[in-house]
């Protein structure tokens, strides 16, 4: 059988999923404002295997109370594992590394470069999300923010806090590759490939945890931490990754990455807020420009008369 692939562009997205987009944004920021609590007393991999392992027990919990059944995830148990490699083991690891380094605020900056890594990725394995002169412009743009937040860093010699932004551009490309993976299960209900996503990297991160930490100390944090713990594994990853399925099926993976353009306000509002943080100017003037590559990939404003 032949197939002929379509070159049509995807439009501008519903407001359904506009909507959707906003509040996984305002969730995924308060995973970088956990996540800078937690790392305080617990090991990144370890921090990683809680959060997959609390949300993956959680939505098998609600997929037996409330359906789908678990089972449709059966026949794509190959592919639900290099999802949960691409989008959970390696990113939370890059960022939970990370952010033992940087604050939430930074650290969500450096994850915005999301979309600039799922246009590139995109453009050689999709026919329908393919570049434009406007993605062209928006991925400059995001790599002269990025360009802008590391550069200083790079030229001051600031070892620690340079190798800690790489990490969180690494974990970006590594979301990008995941975007792509996830593309292939359109056809299966979001709550199921949340469940086996996060079951998935569960199965893989209890050795990972056993080698690299070891059994002692697995569950000796305090209880403010452990509230942390609780709310970046059941908000900001059980029910983030429901939304996020809904909005890569509904309008791209590429639109779902825009996602990220949200994600600073919230992580730095957080930050300041309740953390006692700040930004330099120069990584201000990275988030600013990143933004305004965003704004540009999505066209909108381009496209006003």
């Amino acid at each position: 059988m032949t197939v002929v692939a379509e070159t049509v562009q995807r439009g501008p997205m519903a407001l359904k999923d506009w909507a959707q987009l906003l509040l996984l944004g305002a969730i995924w920021g308060g995973s970088f404002f956990f996540a800078r609590i937690s790392v305080a007393e617990v090991h990144p991999i370890v921090l990683v295997l809680f959060r997959v392992a609390i949300a993956a027990a959680a939505l098998q919990l609600y997929l037996a109370v409330r359906g789908p059944s678990f089972r449709l995830a059966f026949k794509h148990t190959s592919l639900f594992f290099l999802l949960a490699l691409a989008n959970n083991v390696i990113p939370f690891s890059l960022i939970f590394a990370g952010q033992t380094e940087l604050g939430a605020g930074l650290a969500s900056v450096l994850n915005a470069t999301t979309p600039f890594w799922t246009l590139i990725v995109a453009n050689f394995f999709t026919v329908d999300e393919r570049l434009s002169l406007s993605k062209v412009a928006g991925i400059a743009l995001g790599i002269a923010g990025t360009a802008i937040m590391i550069g200083p860093g790079l030229m001051a010699g600031l070892d620690g806090s340079v190798w800690a932004k790489f990490a969180l551009v690494g974990a970006s490309f590594s979301y990008a590759v995941a975007l792509m993976v996830a593309r292939r299960f359109k056809d299966v209900p979001s709550p199921v490939v949340a469940t086996g996503q996060l079951t998935a990297s569960t199965i893989i991160m209890i050795p990972v945890v056993l080698v690299v930490h070891g059994p002692d100390g697995l569950f000796s944090a305090s209880l403010p931490v452990w509230a942390a713990v609780l709310g970046l594994a059941l908000l900001s990853t059980a029910v983030a990754y429901i939304l996020y399925f809904n909005i890569i099926a509904s309008a791209g993976a590429t639109n779902a990455s825009l996602v990220t353009l949200i994600v600073p306000v919230s992580a730095i509002l957080l930050g300041v807020t309740f953390l006692g943080e700040h930004l330099e100017l120069f990584e201000i003037a990275g988030m600013v420009v990143i933004a305004l590559g965003l704004v540009t990939i999505d066209g909108r404003l381009l496209h006003k008369k």
